[in-house]
């Protein structure tokens, strides 16, 4: 049973995100103000942080700090950037956690880094053989009974190769977080493919669809294609990190060329310009229900501890909901509801 009253910490790495540990270590002292049930422990180099935490306003009682000296930068290779330094913040920051000192982790840092950390420091759930990187992306589908505009997608690199079992407990922990982040008791599943036909796919997809259908308290309603992402026609949107991760890109690409198109568009002519006027409504109403910073980050689902990647571009706004999302999954126990759904009977 889930207690939003009990006090939780959560472990924010606030080294190494593209805009310096200040807007990090102000979204987690947000917190610590506005929050009450959250408590955050700051890894990073303490001087720095103490010289952010000036800057702004917080808890004292629910803020604590643990120095780390390193970190690994963006560009870095993360295994021998974390074989090079052991006291890296995000290093630490796992470790803190893994030993219960907090219950979740938060950092915009270097994804592969990051990944491997955890990897290093956390255990699998029994029954979850290899973790998932989750991420959400907007979707058309703002009406009807899908209240949240956004669809799940896992694994998005974090296993490049999967087999159907993976699939199998990427789906049940996909379906287990939306239940709980996002407040859909009954979300849809579908495995990604290139067509929507059950035998369409290479051989560990179709063997996933099969299994699929008959994992109970599961709604899986098949194959969907890449174009089915950006419909909404799926909650939880399953594929292997490779195929996940390309596709990830792609999405971002095409987001980023018509916003560029857009932007030409205004320039070039004045009737055009008057058009985009008129639709800015719209425009903000688009930007209103795709706001990624609302969901704080993306999570690594399958670890026994919870952790968050915020975006590198992250400011204090998306660290906080980060904070806040881990907060939550936390509270509701989201690691015992992954292992539940992975035992249940067929």
């Amino acid at each position: 049973m889930a207690d939003p009253q009990r006090p939780i910490t959560i472990a924010f790495d606030v080294m190494g995100s593209d805009h310096g540990p200040a807007e990090l270590v102000k979204g987690a002292a947000a917190l610590t103000l506005d929050t009450p049930n959250i408590h955050a422990l700051l890894v990073g180099d303490q001087a720095v942080i103490g010289q952010a935490l000036s800057q702004t306003r917080y808890n004292a009682e629910r803020l604590a700090v643990h120095h780390a000296p390193t970190f690994v930068a963006m560009t870095e290779k993360p295994s021998a950037a974390l074989e090079e330094k052991p006291l890296a913040s995000i290093k630490v920051a796992a470790e803190l956690v893994a030993r219960g000192d907090a219950e979740a982790l938060v950092s915009a840092g270097n994804t592969g880094a990051c990944v491997l950390a955890c990897a290093r420091s956390f255990k699998l759930i029994p029954g979850v053989k290899r973790a998932a990187l989750a991420t959400v992306y907007p979707t058309q589908a703002v009406h009807g009974s899908k209240s949240d505009p956004f669809s799940l997608i896992l694994d998005v690199g974090a296993t490049v190769d999967a087999t159907a079992d993976d699939l199998v407990s990427f789906a049940v922990m996909g379906a287990a977080y939306a239940r709980i982040i996002s407040k859909n008791p009954n979300p849809t599943v579908a495995l990604l493919s290139n067509g929507t036909e059950a035998q369409k796919g290479p051989p560990r997809v179709v063997e996933a669809n099969q299994r699929l259908r008959s994992v109970s308290g599961l709604q899986f309603i098949g194959n969907v294609e890449g174009v089915d992402i950006p419909r909404g026609t799926a909650d939880v949107v399953v594929c292997d990190g490779f195929v996940g991760n390309v596709c990830l890109k792609m999405l971002e690409g095409v987001h980023e060329t018509v916003l560029e198109l857009a932007k030409y568009a205004y320039k070039e002519k004045l009737l055009w310009r008057a058009g985009l006027a008129m639709l800015s409504s719209g425009f903000e109403r688009i930007k209103e229900v795709t706001d990624w910073e609302q969901y704080g980050g993306a999570p690594i689902l399958g670890f026994d501890r919870l952790f968050i990647k915020a975006h590198g571009r992250s400011k204090a706004r998306a660290i906080a909901n980060a904070g806040k999302v881990a907060a939550k999954a936390v509270s509701n126990q989201l690691a015992h509801v992954i292992e539940q759904g992975l035992q249940a009977p067929a």
